[in-house]
């Protein structure tokens, strides 16, 4: 009978000992992305001559790194920007960004890659209709990623057009059909947060989730992205002696919602503009640096609510097609005059007062989407 307890005994640890094992290995690979945030992206580092230009913004970079980004296509990410997900991961490293309210005065990032990657990028946040409109000027078939989406029936339903364009399973990547390792929740990287502020990506994930679907930088039919893509024209920064000492420009999206007002601050030296945003530096988490833009454009659409029934707020349309007034901050100048968009498919436009299509700066884009009507003040 004590040989029998004793077994009993000696076997009961062992399986005790196996699953803690087991469990411990399941745990710290659910950790392994997060873990990987302060590592260097792939498109970064490379120390050869700068001489291919980037199509979404127009920097420099070495024919390795060109190599690497024609392999794939470019990808909008959904980053949320309420007080709880500040400062989010991965902004830093975006070529182009387009932020416009999601609802109740809360704004939202379109953040869109190609020509860079980074590791952590979040939090990751739902699909709005107007973002549609933004990431499909990026050529044919984008990459849209993004947790969930407007559903409520009407013209206000992300999700429902998402699947009308035939984008689900194919250059669509929401994460309520993907899921871990592709996308993962961080309950440390911004601790005491609700769970809906902690969910993240990784851009190369991501293009691989696309390449399994049979896109890269050509789909299935062998058809480039690039084939409806219309770029931006680009220049090089003016000279410093004809820059501004300083200067500033600050608005809000929302009357009232002064956490979401925006400040960008001219640096004649570096010829780039910091982002504040509710009073506060605006920082990218990973790197722990004030996010930084070549250009600055503000664009003036028509916002209404979609009066759709959605029973938690309100869910907003924006008039993203046809023309209005724009205002553009490069060189630490101020240059006024209209955008241009024909459709949800082709790229937004912008005009000085002479119709001449505005050049912009190498280095990021930021699009700010103002309600027409709202006050801008220079400084």
């Amino acid at each position: 009978m004590k040989k029998i307890i004793i077994v009993c005994a000696f076997t009961y640890f062992i399986v005790l000992g196996g699953a803690f094992v087991f469990f411990s290995g399941l745990l710290e690979r659910s950790k392994a992305p997060t873990q990987t945030a302060t590592k260097t992206s792939p498109t970064e580092g490379d120390s050869g001559p700068k001489t291919e230009e980037c199509p979404l913004n127009g920097v420099y970079y070495s024919q390795t790194q060109r190599q690497q980004w024609e392999k794939r296509r470019p990808l909008g990410v959904m980053v949320e920007n309420s007080v709880d997900a500040r400062p989010q991961s991965g902004l830093s490293k975006a070529d182009v960004i387009f932020e416009a309210v999601a609802e109740g005065g809360i704004t939202r990032f379109l953040s869109v890659f190609y020509c860079q990657t980074v590791p952590v990028l979040g939090p990751v946040r739902s699909a709005r209709v107007y973002f549609l409109d933004f990431i499909g000027g990026f050529g044919k078939s984008p990459f849209y990623a993004h947790v969930g989406g407007a559903n409520t029936p009407g013209p206000a339903n992300a999700l429902g057009q998402i699947e009308d364009m035939d984008w689900v399973g194919y250059n669509d990547i929401n994460q309520f059909s993907v899921g871990f390792p592709i996308f993962w929740r961080d309950y440390e990287r911004l601790p005491g947060v609700a769970t809906e502020h902690t969910m993240y990506s990784d851009t190369s994930k991501l293009w691989k989730t696309g390449a399994s679907r049979g896109l890269t930088n050509v789909n299935k039919s062998g058809v480039s992205w690039n084939k409806t893509f219309t770029p931006w024209p680009f220049k090089d920064d003016t000279a410093l002696e004809k820059r501004p000492t300083t200067a500033a420009v600050s608005f809000g999206f929302w009357e009232d919602y002064h956490q979401y007002n925006v400040t960008w601050n001219y640096n004649k030296t570096t010829n780039t503009y910091a982002r504040t945003n509710g009073g506060k530096k605006h920082l990218d988490k990973t790197t722990n640096k004030q996010l930084q833009a070549k250009n600055v454009i503000i664009v003036f659409m028509d916002e209404r609510v979609a009066q759709d029934g959605y029973d938690k707020g309100q869910h907003l349309l924006y008039g993203t097609k046809g023309t209005g007034d724009v205002v553009i901050l490069q060189d630490g100048a101020v240059i006024k005059g209209t955008w241009a968009k024909k459709d949800r498919f082709t790229q937004i436009k912008f005009y000085d007062t002479q119709d001449d299509e505005v050049a912009l700066n190498r280095g990021p884009v930021w699009v700010e989407v103002l309600p027409t009507g709202n006050k801008v003040v220079y400084k």
